[in-house]
């Protein structure tokens, strides 16, 4: 099926620009009056580093995140294997 179709499906990023956000935005139902509990930030080797700044930097480009200062709360990345050996991210849920 994708193969048929393989003009009609977003493959990254980029393919996405022009759709507005609010077809595409989430939000999180958070309760207001519970704390939340941070995370340990995680540490990985420069290998891992290079490989996550490239895909912030590829969802920056595109306009699907953008930087924050002061965030109440961050969840860490987590770095996924594919099955070809490359690396693909994924964000852990939040709180």
């Amino acid at each position: 099926m994708l193969a048929a179709y393989v003009d009609i499906f977003a493959w990254t990023p980029h393919d996405l620009e022009g759709i507005d956000p609010r077809f595409i935005t989430h939000h999180l139902n958070i309760d207001p009056n519970i704390k939340s509990v941070k995370q340990k930030k995680r540490h990985f080797g420069p290998e891992k580093d290079k490989i996550i700044q490239a895909e912030v930097d590829k969802l920056m480009a595109a306009g699907h995140i953008e930087e924050i200062q002061f965030p109440e709360w961050l969840s860490n990345v987590v770095l996924m294997p594919k099955p070809r050996g490359s690396d693909n991210v994924h964000r852990l849920p939040g709180p």
